[in-house]
């Protein structure tokens, strides 16, 4: 464990989940052939000139609102100077002076305690085109330039890799399920950059700063900070010093790496963007795109807990959108929530991963689940029964008394008609009676087995095992 004191801040950059780009008609789309989704404007023609898409705008406020920021009513946007390959126009067109949003926070608990994470500020831009290297080419890809990014900037304010973690996670829960982004880290629709440095007292002035670029996975960034804050240590305990610095995360070595050292500051001359004209919002806007915001997860989180289902039901379902949504859809029906839950999670979930499907691919309406819920909740069917009919469940129209009916499931609920068969199997197994009064727990449940084998399958568990403990305590 490292003496000093860590301090870390995170931009993570978030491609908007928008139809086109940010200035241009293009179509914003992902894993087409190279430099298919272009035009003179992504390309940087001399003499084209940008039209911003109200559509980034309105998601560029609502992710200000789940993140608590403040909304700027008046705002430009900024050119960023610099020369580099990816850089078509050799600007980007940012927000540098005016950020949409600003002053927010994200809640998270760590160890127990809620902790928020301050937002500096979050403006939008433009993203690059994408580089790829082959051997001394590089090949330029401007599918991605123009594809409209928002920059989401945290206060120094993480203590630990864990934080960074915590915070990356529910950042990406926020903006996926507010339908902002996809937040891909795979496909790069969310990059994050980590700035690490260390101090020995709190009352010392910051550290010298290092900065992790585009780390691949959230994982990734809590173990790049700890080895940074390892790194960093070495070099203090050795009574030396180092340059601020850029560096990247490579995941074979599992370190960080040196890219540059930045001896310099950056000089990006920002001035306004003399092409597009101020952006005005109005309280109306901001409360029309306020309307448009779904239940978000910590909002489920407490309505499902209030449910009955438990905390580790309740995290799988709000880890499964198109399931939470599909359950939400039946929150003013009179249901058994805990009942309904775990068939989402386990029956249903594995046959719609089997066939690579989505809930909603599926025959299965709301009234036909309510049906079917019903019915595993009063024991009319068992989780025997369910397996056999469940593909057709999913896939026709028929009601569950039909298919039940069709399929001639019979469950016994019938109390003395289940004792029948429990006495003949007591009768029939005495060692395992003399087993189980000795206290071997497995007998039990061989004898329970055989009750069912006996049955057929179609005796209800529950009340067979409350009658087959009933006999053996006689």
């Amino acid at each position: 464990m490292s003496n000093y004191i860590p301090t870390i801040g995170i931009e993570v950059h978030c491609e908007l989940k928008t139809n086109t780009k940010i200035f241009s008609n293009s179509v914003n789309g992902y894993g087409q052939m190279a430099n298919s989704l272009t035009n003179v404007i992504d390309l940087g023609y001399p003499g084209t000139l940008p039209t911003l898409n109200q559509e980034v705008l309105n998601l560029a406020i609502k992710a200000a609102l789940i993140l608590n920021c403040k909304i700027r009513r008046q705002m430009h946007f900024d050119r960023k100077n610099y020369f580099y390959p990816d850089n078509p126009k050799n600007y980007q067109i940012t927000q540098a002076e005016t950020p949409i949003g600003y002053d927010g926070y994200v809640e998270i608990t760590v160890n127990g305690k809620k902790k928020k994470i301050e937002i500096e500020e979050m403006h939008i831009e433009e993203d690059t085109c994408k580089s790829t290297h082959r051997g001394e080419k590089t090949l330029l890809d401007f599918n991605r330039a123009g594809v409209p990014l928002i920059e989401i900037v945290t206060k120094p304010c993480m203590e630990s890799g864990e934080e960074a973690k915590l915070y990356l996670e529910k950042l990406k829960e926020l903006l996926f399920y507010s339908d902002v982004s996809d937040c891909k880290m795979e496909e790069g629709s969310m990059r994050a950059d980590a700035n690490v440095s260390i101090r020995k007292n709190i009352d010392d002035e910051y550290g010298t700063k290092a900065e992790i670029k585009n780390i691949g996975s959230i994982s990734n960034v809590k173990l790049s900070i700890e080895k940074e804050i390892e790194r960093q240590s070495k070099i203090y305990d050795n009574g030396e010093t180092f340059l601020p610095q850029t560096r990247r995360f490579d995941d074979k070595l599992n370190d960080t790496v040196l890219m540059r050292v930045k001896e310099t500051g950056n000089d990006y001359r920002y001035f306004p963007e003399p092409d597009i004209p101020y952006v005005i919002l109005t309280d109306e806007q901001i409360a029309e795109v306020r309307k448009t915001i779904p239940m978000l997860p910590d909002e489920r989180r407490e309505k499902y807990l209030s449910l009955g289902i438990n905390e580790k039901i309740t995290e799988k379902l709000v880890g499964n959108r198109s399931l939470s949504d599909y359950l939400n859809n039946l929150l003013d029906k009179k249901l058994d929530f805990k009942t309904a839950a775990n068939l989402l999670l386990g029956d249903i979930s594995f046959y719609l991963n089997k066939n690579e499907l989505e809930i909603t691919d599926t025959k299965l309406t709301p009234t036909r689940f309510i049906e079917l819920v019903d019915n595993m909740s009063n024991k009319t069917l068992t989780s025997k029964n369910l397996k056999d009919i469940l593909d057709t469940i999913m896939e026709s129209d028929k009601t569950i008394k039909e298919i039940v009916k069709e399929t001639g499931i019979e469950n016994i609920t019938d109390d003395n008609a289940i004792k029948e068969i429990v006495q003949k199997v007591i009768s029939e197994n005495p060692d395992s009676v003399t087993d189980y009064k000795a206290g071997k727990d497995r007998a039990i449940k061989y004898l329970m087995g055989q009750v069912m084998k006996e049955s057929k399958g179609s005796a209800n568990p529950a009340m067979a095992m409350d009658i087959l403990k009933e006999e053996l305590n006689k």
